[in-house]
């Protein structure tokens, strides 16, 4: 399957453990310095903060990793954050979680949970979308398959960009390029071969809060 989850909205999330506060914050990215770029504006909005622990990771197969603990404990910073990334299987995405404070120890195991907590509260936040591969299809056909075809489209829950009624129907649609073979095998099956399909380009879709959005090649 060619999809994938990326942050499509970015969100923030707060923890507080023994007056220490953890305050995360995530946002889309798809390179290293515009991860970097976010880091500076947010040092310079908590600039007064102890730590700026960060993680992110970009691309796919593979995907590029990197994290930082900024001056605390080895290992309870940014590889909790991290964790909690790899754990939503989330990529294109750069989370920062900036520390104040409040004058008590946490220990290790206190860090990596308040790391961890604060993390996933700007996760949940967050909007997630999931991309997918496929391309336009313009479908052609009378009226008597019309139903047809769209009992089965709607079967498959793919989304129709429009429909233009003349003395014959067009509807274009966005087709994962995983069910190509068989959506158009099921249309022409469904209508005696009567319909006929036209490939359109290739692109990535994702539905979103705004409806479906789609990215050309």
């Amino acid at each position: 399957m060619d999809r994938y989850d990326t942050v499509y909205r970015g969100g923030t999330g707060e923890y507080i453990e023994k007056k220490s506060r953890f305050i995360a914050e995530v946002y889309p990215v798809v390179s290293e310095d515009e991860a970097f770029a976010h880091l500076e504006e947010v040092k310079k909005r908590y600039w007064d903060a102890r730590h700026h622990c960060w993680a992110y990771v970009i691309g796919r197969n593979p995907a590029s990793e990197r994290m930082s603990d900024d001056g605390e404990p080895a290992g309870t910073a940014g590889k909790p954050i991290l964790e909690v990334i790899r754990g939503r299987n989330v990529t294109d995405v750069f989370a920062v979680v900036t520390r104040y404070f409040g004058g008590t120890l946490l220990g290790t195991g206190g860090l990596v949970r308040a790391y961890t907590a604060a993390t996933a509260a700007a996760l949940s936040d967050t909007v997630i979308i999931t991309r997918i591969f496929g391309f336009k299809l313009d479908i052609h056909t009378d009226y008597t398959g019309l139903g047809k075809i769209q009992y089965l489209i709607a079967r498959r829950d793919l989304y129709i960009l429009d429909t233009d009624y003349t003395d014959k129907v067009v509807i274009s649609l966005l087709v994962p390029e995983e069910e190509e073979g068989a959506f158009t095998k099921e249309v022409l099956e469904g209508t005696n071969g009567q319909a006929v399909m036209e490939k359109k380009g290739k692109c990535w879709f994702a539905r979103t809060e705004n409806g479906v959005e789609v990215w050309e090649l």
